[in-house]
């Protein structure tokens, strides 16, 4: 209990920071709109999809990785600030200090950080699927599971390295570069399994990469807590 308090404790502290300054959901939507109208803009709205009578654009035959792209993106900004605010007021060395296990920080900056990549998710979906024009309005549910199990395996990762990079000084560079490697499993199945949803699922393969999806999160997510205190020492 006591450690779960300690969690909840940042989650608030990281919550409460970003409400005030809205730094990061501010370049993450301004980001995301970026990514979107730049694929816009570049496929052309009218360009045939990739599938002879398929019926699509080419914007929206691409949208399930597209749609991916400007998470991953864009959740890097989330990231990148998870320990910036530690690190501008010297507060690092209290949380390398901080009573109890080091797993507390760790579940309480991943959830932090979950909350602001799924408050971008749920303002990203509508406004891509609109102006892309998806109809999603039957396959919300299975869509949003999806994009909930790919943002788990991501911002678990991305925690784990955002504290890992924290003390270095070209950390904004480091965070993507050694990222997104280790990401490609997620990033694979994710992209697979959103697929399947918005197209349709013909031959019954979209709960064997929904189980691949959750198994790659259940063990990244394993190994990041395991090893999160060697991450966040000097």
């Amino acid at each position: 209990m006591g450690d779960a308090r300690r969690a909840l404790a940042l989650v608030r502290k990281d919550l409460l920071t970003e409400r005030r300054s809205k730094a990061a959901f501010n370049a993450m939507a301004f980001f995301a709109a970026m990514v979107l109208f730049i694929f816009s803009f570049a496929l052309g709205p009218d360009a045939p999809g990739m599938a002879a009578g398929s019926g699509q654009t080419l914007l929206q035959y691409l949208w399930p990785g597209l749609l991916w792209v400007a998470i991953f993106f864009t959740g890097i900004l989330a990231l990148s600030r998870s320990f910036q605010v530690e690190m501008e007021s010297g507060g690092m060395e209290a949380l390398r200090l901080y009573p109890g296990d080091k797993k507390a920080i760790y579940a309480g900056k991943l959830a932090a950080n979950l909350i602001i990549l799924g408050a971008m998710e749920l303002i990203l979906i509508p406004v891509s699927a609109i102006l892309y024009n998806i109809d999603l309005i039957d396959k919300l549910p299975a869509l949003l599971g999806v994009v909930a199990l790919g943002s788990l395996g991501f911002a678990a990762v991305g925690t784990f390295y955002a504290a890992l990079t924290a003390n270095l000084r070209a950390r904004d560079v480091m965070l993507p570069v050694l990222l997104f490697p280790v990401l490609v499993p997620v990033i694979v199945a994710a992209v697979k399994a959103t697929t399947l949803v918005v197209r349709g699922d013909l031959m019954g393969e979209l709960w064997t990469w929904i189980r691949i999806l959750g198994l790659i999160d259940l063990v990244l997510l394993t190994v990041c807590t395991l090893t999160f205190e060697f991450a966040i020492e000097e």
